[in-house]
């Protein structure tokens, strides 16, 4: 059965009117806000229950850094705007001092920076249960449009197209798919589509050379892709996320395109009046639908008039499917399955190592390498693995040596560290301890050679044991 809505919540815990809505087979998942969130325990809590009612739910949240972060306390690090690693692209390269030091390069570092900081905004949601973040964005910054400005990683698409593929790439690593957004381009345009109508006046030729660059080159790579609510009247008169000739002809043929296609939020402004006529939520999911995407969503509704909107959906596309005027699509539906973590109902709510999610007091893992750029957050980060098993121990060789050495310096080092707290950095917690320990037992440790651990001694994977 083909789940395409992606509706919302009002509290944070499911009432019992969520509950009857998520349970309607039409429903394929839930998108999260601000107000759903109180702290990691509660967020846990919730997803947990969600995935209790269906695990085949995805649970999605706008989650890109910067001014669109919608959790940012309780341990969720600061993530920045992705300006800022398009800004750090362009630096300079930093040669090192006479002492020694390695060279850095601005884009290889921008790069390596990028892959972290995907890293820890799919292991912190991961670790709550979280199944999907509507990024990175893909847009570029022409400087007109005042709604993408620094959420761009800047203006040149080659830049743009390889640092949103390290954000992926590090938001691969924690477990958790991607979409970018939003296609062919919103930044040309210089209203805001969740206000106004967004319209961008120039060619298909100048935009599939400039802003839809991105998507060619990431087309083997994105997970899935979210059409922008603009229109472009020289190539259709729809808005793009209504538009076969976008969804279809351009990203799915001439893009070779193959993962899911989500709408952006069909309660924006701009998604409400198509060829000039006014549009309902049932016929604005509907326009979206047979023009090519596979999951609408509809959101903040939950919070208006106690989510009448939602019921009034539910029924019309029950009636629309039993009457024909809508077909249920298998590929749409395996494309929306595809986007669940492999351990997404298994990991939920679990923070002792058996199932995936692990909790690492101290740094998040790899928020050391974002420094340079970003503003701490309070507290710990979390990490999860996406196959539901603990990391294995990385090893140099299968000898005998190998093995008793390393654990014998471990041994070491636990001694030492229990009496120098220098040694704290080397030996940080790792996810199989309590949290308020400053130690491990010496078999958890991360020895300093280790590929785990980088040159400052901070934690870059679970821990293997």
């Amino acid at each position: 059965m083909h789940a395409p809505l992606i509706i919302d919540i009002a509290g944070t815990a499911l009432s019992k009117t969520d509950r009857q809505r998520l349970r309607n087979p039409l429903v394929g998942g839930l998108i999260l806000f601000s107000r759903n969130w109180e702290n990691r325990a509660q967020l846990t809590a919730l997803c947990k229950s969600i995935k209790a009612l269906r695990a085949d739910l995805l649970i999605a949240v706008d989650h890109e850094g910067g001014r669109v972060q919608r959790f940012k306390t309780d341990g969720f690090t600061h993530l920045p705007p992705m300006r800022a690693l398009g800004d750090m692209w362009l630096q300079a390269p930093a040669h090192a001092a006479k002492n020694g030091s390695q060279k850095r390069s601005g884009p290889l570092d921008a790069c390596n920076a990028a892959s972290a900081c995907g890293y820890v905004l799919g292991s912190e949601l991961r670790a709550c249960g979280v199944d999907l973040s509507f990024a990175p964005i893909l847009d570029l910054d022409h400087g007109r449009s005042s709604v993408i400005g620094d959420r761009s990683f800047g203006r040149d698409p080659g830049v743009v197209a390889l640092l949103a593929k390290s954000v992926m790439q590090g938001m691969l690593q924690s477990g958790m798919a991607h979409c970018g957004k939003h296609f062919p381009g919103h930044g040309f345009a210089t209203a805001d589509s969740h206000v106004a109508a967004a319209v961008d006046r120039r060619s298909l030729t100048a935009i599939l050379a400039d802003d839809a660059a991105p998507y060619r080159w990431l087309s083997n790579s994105l997970s899935a892709v979210m059409p922008a609510h603009v229109v472009y009247p020289k190539v259709d008169h729809r808005p793009a996320g209504f538009s076969p000739v976008w969804l279809q002809t351009i990203l799915r043929e001439r893009l070779g395109f193959t993962g899911a296609v989500f709408s952006d939020d069909l309660s924006m402004a701009a998604a409400r009046r198509v060829d000039g006529v006014e549009l309902s939520d049932m016929d604005a999911t509907l326009a979206a639908l047979h023009a090519g995407c596979d999951l609408t969503l509809l959101c903040n509704q939950s919070v208006v008039d106690e989510g009448a909107a939602i019921d009034r959906l539910l029924e019309r596309m029950t009636e629309a499917l039993l009457k024909g005027d809508w077909q249920a699509s298998e590929t749409a539906e395996a494309r929306r399955v595809a986007l669940l973590p492999a351990s997404s109902s298994a990991a939920v709510g679990r923070s002792d190592g058996a199932a995936g999610v692990y909790a690492c007091d101290g740094q998040p893992a790899l928020a050391g390498r974002l420094r340079p750029f970003r503003e701490r957050g309070a507290g710990a980060g979390r990490t999860a693995r996406p196959d539901g098993r603990p990391a294995p121990w990385p090893s140099s060789g299968t000898g005998i040596k190998n093995r008793i050495v390393p654990t014998a310096f471990a041994i070491a080092l636990s001694l030492l560290g229990r009496v120098r707290p220098a040694f704290a950095p080397a030996l940080r917690p790792c996810c199989r301890c309590e949290p308020g320990r400053t130690l491990c037992p010496p078999t958890h440790f991360f020895l300093p050679w280790s590929p785990t651990v980088d040159r400052k001694g901070l934690i870059v994977r679970p821990c293997p044991a």
